[in-house]
């Protein structure tokens, strides 16, 4: 009963992480090769969800498994990272909730350094932990180095990489469009109030 349960929830869940990635079904399709007739039927219930479709789409989503069908928590309080590679970069999620600023460390081999400019959905904040990072924005083309930060808009035409002389480790936040990273300095004076909007 408790199994059957959990799956009538897997639906929901999925067109809720889809919403929140602002992804369409033809969008998410693409990225996992199920067909969008199939995730439909998966969103809707009218397809029991099996562990061929949920992998792929964990994948697109950046989530554990068990959050797409819900397993309870084990009380263990460490955080269990799972680095994977992609697109011959080590990425390490640093957040374990679906939806929100998504937190990620990224390590870029020192020989990716071919340019290959994307555009999707969404508002990135990069900051360079060590080595040299290169990053191509629009018409700019700029070298951050350690303790340097870059944020920008996903939807402008975008790659970064490293400068070929050593490898990089950066920290990413990404989120929804719209959803903005706000830092808030200590205020120099009594009354002052600083707040950057990244």
């Amino acid at each position: 009963m408790m199994i059957a349960a959990a799956l009538d929830q897997v639906g929901p869940r999925l067109r809720r992480l889809r919403r929140q990635r602002g992804m369409t079904l033809t969008g998410l399709a693409t990225a996992t090769g199920i067909s969008k007739s199939t995730l439909s039927r998966l969103e809707t219930g009218q397809r029991r969800p099996s562990l061929e479709l949920l992998l792929p789409l964990a994948q697109a989503y950046h989530v554990p498994l068990d959050e797409l069908v819900g397993a309870p928590e084990a009380g263990d309080p460490r955080v269990r990272l799972k680095p994977r590679h992609v697109n011959g970069r080590m990425v390490i999620p640093l957040t374990r909730q679906p939806g929100g600023i998504q937190a990620w460390k990224i390590v870029i081999a020192a020989s990716e350094v071919d340019p290959d400019l994307k555009t999707h959905e969404g508002y990135e904040w990069l900051y360079v932990l060590s080595g040299r990072m290169r990053l191509l924005l629009a018409d700019h083309d700029l070298v951050l180095g350690p303790g340097e930060a870059a944020d920008f808009d996903t939807r402008l035409p975008h790659w970064f990489g490293s400068t070929g002389d050593r490898p990089a480790e950066i920290l990413s936040l990404f989120g929804p469009q719209g959803e903005r990273l706000h830092v808030r300095a200590k205020p120099r004076r009594k009354h002052a109030d600083h707040t950057t909007s990244y």
